[in-house]
């Protein structure tokens, strides 16, 4: 299989660099030496495990992608910028005919969505690239499908612990209390516990010191209204490797997509790329 030239935009953050260090040695991609990044960087370029990227700034993007694009035929773009960026990033995506993985969460995700439906553009979008999480996600939402009410009159605690540098709510537990609002429970977004304290997370969450920097911890509890019953789902990921496969399998499945121009579907998520034959 010829090698899929890609660009991972969001360096110099943490989990760009962890999809940079990846792509470097999977021989599926050519990793392009370019890399998005926000207006307040001060560095012009950053080197990762040898290779030198230049770091592209937003006033100086629309010229520097003319000269990317007559360099790279094709490629996809992975992004992994800031939430402040999503809605601006896939505009500028769109309209520069620019296929990309959308792993950033935040922005406003409904106008996320209509740029790319309204674009020519194909684009995989998901709060998380994490396939085990994917699948219980889409687990959660066949109950919510099947069972709706089950747990009506329940009560719902959510609480999520990311590493501090992490602005937004998790996209992940919004997606989640909208399953569990199906299921019956009565729970406002915006009351989701949002812990970034390092020192919380090490004393009270008992999250390893070594992953205080890079985790993505979530609990969720129902109680019934006598308290007589509990349920409790949890997912904790330490470090950002698990983000990895899921997000280079969307990146192969956008290639197919390219490859069938007839297709006249834009807008995928995880749940399409876990599907794929």
């Amino acid at each position: 299989m010829e090698k899929i030239n890609i660009m991972i935009n969001g360096l110099p953050g943490n989990v760009a660099k962890t999809m940079a260090r990846s792509g470097i040695t999977d021989n599926r991609f050519n990793v392009m030496p370019f890399s998005l990044t926000g207006q307040e960087i001060e560095d012009k370029t950053i080197t990762i495990d040898q290779m030198r990227f230049e770091l592209v700034k937003p006033d100086v993007r629309d010229e520097k992608i003319i000269r990317i694009k007559r360099q790279f035929n094709s490629f996809i773009t992975i992004d992994y910028t800031h939430p402040t960026a999503v809605n601006s990033n896939a505009l500028f995506y769109t309209q520069n005919q620019i296929p990309f993985v959308m792993g950033t969460t935040g922005g406003n995700r409904e106008q996320l969505e209509q740029v790319v439906k309204k674009s020519s553009t194909p684009a995989v979008i998901a709060p998380n690239m994490a396939k085990q999480i994917v699948g219980f996600q889409a687990m959660m939402e066949y109950a919510a499908n099947t069972f709706p009410g089950l747990f009506e009159g329940y009560t719902l605690q959510v609480s999520e612990s990311h590493q501090n540098g992490k602005a937004d709510t998790s996209g992940t537990a919004k997606a989640m209390v909208g399953y569990f609002n199906q299921l019956g429970a009565n729970f406002d977004v915006n009351k989701i516990q949002m812990v970034r304290d390092p020192e919380v997370q090490r004393k009270e969450w008992k999250i390893p010191k070594e992953h205080i920097a890079g985790h993505g911890w979530h609990t969720y509890t129902l109680t019934a209204p006598d308290g007589s019953a509990l349920f409790e789902f949890k997912h904790n990921i330490n470090g950002r490797d698990i983000y990895v496969s899921g997000t280079f399998d969307a990146v192969v499945f956008l290639m197919e997509k390219l490859n069938k121009p007839d297709d006249s579907k834009k807008l995928y998520t995880m749940i399409d790329v876990l599907n794929r034959p």
